[in-house]
């Protein structure tokens, strides 16, 4: 399996851990209002931008172990140059991790249409994150395993 096989299963996996953990975390601290309240939308907002860098973080600091154990046990470095073929697939599966992102939004947009809580629009956005970074990842894996 190629270095770059790895990566995107190592940011597959972490992301998804990483989403999970946190909103185990955070879902222990809903509160219990009117899903209309203040409190409500003041936890969402909290969510959101708190998960944003925890993840950022988060991934760093996974991709740097990887990097290492990774040095360790195959005895190469990281490939230092990216040719047009890797910046192709980057390209296509950044692409294909829009398509879910928007598909997502568009869905809590329509969640608040048919007049559902503005949580179900929160969860739907916060899952398409999490969806499309996946689809991002599994494309790149894909992508890398088929030869572009």
């Amino acid at each position: 399996m190629s270095y770059q096989e790895k990566r995107s299963l190592v940011s597959l996996f972490s992301s998804i851990l990483i989403a999970v953990v946190y909103s185990a975390y955070m879902l222990q601290r809903l509160p219990q209002a009117d899903p209309y309240s203040a409190e409500v939308f003041r936890y969402w907002g909290s969510f959101l931008l708190i998960l944003i860098p925890v993840a950022i973080v988060a991934k760093v600091i996974i991709h740097i172990l990887f990097s290492i154990v990774n040095t360790i046990s195959t005895r190469e470095d990281e490939p230092s140059v990216t040719d047009e073929r890797d910046r192709s697939i980057e390209l296509k599966a950044n692409t294909n991790s829009l398509y879910i992102f928007m598909i997502g939004f568009l869905l809590a947009m329509a969640s608040l249409v048919v007049d559902q809580p503005p949580t179900t629009m929160f969860i739907i956005l916060i899952a398409a994150g999490v969806l499309s970074e996946a689809v991002g990842n599994i494309s790149e894996f894909f992508f890398y395993r088929r030869g572009f």
